[in-house]
């Protein structure tokens, strides 16, 4: 039976939209409140920005080209454009997609929980205990296998019908919500701190390793690079796309949400003297003192919080979509499936390897710690290399639809070069990290 032909979007606007989608999620608010807040506030974020130009957005486009060349899912196309022997780095992709989203789903679960709590009962002052009855046990299941259940049925419904409709409709809700709530933390008194902190960096964090070890793996974790998804949405691309200027949009619309993002999360916890318990917890800055906040603040903090929950939900929901569909296209690709069938078998073990994630904290950290520091580290050298030295003339690929595009020769040695030294010495400052992490998972799985 002869394969179907691959979809593609259906407009510009669909696929721009999916793509940030992509990458904007969890990574910007969650992740990116924490790991500001644990690496010194506006340090992180210059280190976070510059990670992004040098690295990321290279990146960023080889995955475009590829994806967009080969018209295949990330095993698929590194094996079109290098061989049998590059199809490790695809299998790599997918791993990294499987990872994240078995953990993914669990915190995802945890942020529609706390919205659905907000719009029916308000938010508790003793938002520790409450987080902690959540965040693990057969709670934390239901709400981690209900939100898989949605995320396999939107990646079901197909690129046009699923995806591109999803991210149509989710996506200028999430700016609308972030941008809001950024307008309204400005409005409290003490938020002059936060902002402070957030603005002003400490110059003995730029110097520290560890810092630029966070920067550059939230770089990689916020633009949803070194896991195939950014690759796979390419292939669904028509060969008149610019990409040059969709990675540009892209980047900058994740950046956007991440920075304002912060401008919601500092001011608040500034202005009701709860800065001190961030560091305290990874998921301190949103799950537990930010409800804490809210129910401080009575009624307005009521709805504040229902729109910052539900901002959470729908960043979650636009990244799951994206980590799934790499495993779902990989496979309709390598085994022929239909995508309703590939989708309820993969929904079904990505649910199943979240469940240790929703049964200890630890084995989550450890989970988000060997993906976001290593595996999507790992993927981008592998890809820089590949698109680097190995794939034929990428700059032909990459100026299909680019005409007058004339900095493409320093893409190439950015890849060649500037980016496998930074990863690679980001990788060798990460090692103790990894091992820790790896250690944790072990213990768990005996």
């Amino acid at each position: 039976m002869a394969r179907a032909a691959r979809e593609q979007w259906s407009t510009r606007a669909g696929f721009v939209l999916a793509a940030v989608g992509s990458a904007v999620g969890l990574g910007n608010m969650w992740r990116f409140s924490y790991l500001t807040a644990e690496n010194g506030g506006a340090a992180f974020v210059l280190l976070y920005v510059a990670m992004t130009l040098l690295v990321g957005l290279p990146v960023l486009l080889a995955e475009l080209v590829v994806g967009r060349g080969a018209r295949q899912s990330p095993i698929g196309a590194l094996a079109r454009y290098g061989g049998s022997r590059w199809r490790a780095l695809g299998f790599l992709f997918v791993a990294a997609g499987f990872l994240i989203l078995a953990y993914y789903s669990v915190i995802a679960g945890w942020t529609v929980r706390y919205a659905l709590v907000g719009l029916l009962m308000g938010f508790d002052g003793d938002a520790g205990e409450r987080f902690g009855q959540l965040a693990t046990g057969p709670r934390a299941l239901f709400w981690h296998l209900l939100f898989m259940v949605l995320t396999a049925g939107l990646v079901m419904g197909g690129v046009r019908r699923g995806i591109e409709r999803a991210s149509l409709v989710l996506m200028p809700l999430l700016f609308a919500i972030v941008v809001g709530l950024a307008v309204y933390a400005a409005t409290l008194p003490g938020a002059e701190a936060g902002y402070r902190y957030y603005f002003q960096p400490s110059f003995e964090e730029l110097l520290d390793v560890r810092v630029l070890r966070d920067a550059a793996g939230q770089a990689f974790f916020s633009l949803s690079l070194g896991m195939g998804a950014m690759l796979t949405y390419a292939s669904y691309l028509s060969r008149d796309t610019h990409l040059p200027a969709e990675s540009a949009v892209i980047a900058g619309a994740d950046f956007a949400v991440a920075f304002v993002a912060g401008l919601v999360v500092f001011p608040m916890l500034f202005a009701f003297g709860l800065e001190g318990e961030v560091g305290e917890s990874t998921v301190g800055a949103l799950f537990i003192t930010l409800p804490h906040a809210f129910a401080e603040m009575g009624g307005a903090g009521r709805v504040v919080g229902i729109f910052f929950f539900v901002s959470l939900v729908v960043g979650a929901l636009t990244s799951a979509i994206s980590l799934f569909e790499v495993v779902v296209s990989s496979l309709m690709d390598a085994a022929d499936f239909e995508r309703a069938h590939a989708s309820l078998l993969l929904g079904t073990v990505v649910a199943l390897l979240g469940v240790p994630a929703a049964s200890d904290l630890d084995v989550l950290g450890a989970m988000d710690t060997l993906a976001g520091n290593v595996l999507l580290l790992v993927g981008g050298l592998g890809l820089a290399l590949f698109v680097g030295w190995r794939m034929d003339d990428p700059v032909a690929e990459a100026a299909a639809g680019a005409s007058g595009i004339r900095w493409f020769g320093l893409w190439r040695r950015l890849l060649r070069y500037a980016v496998p030294a930074v990863l690679g010495l980001v990788l060798w400052f990460a090692r103790e990290d990894t091992l820790g992490a790896l250690a944790a998972l072990a213990g768990a799985g005996g």
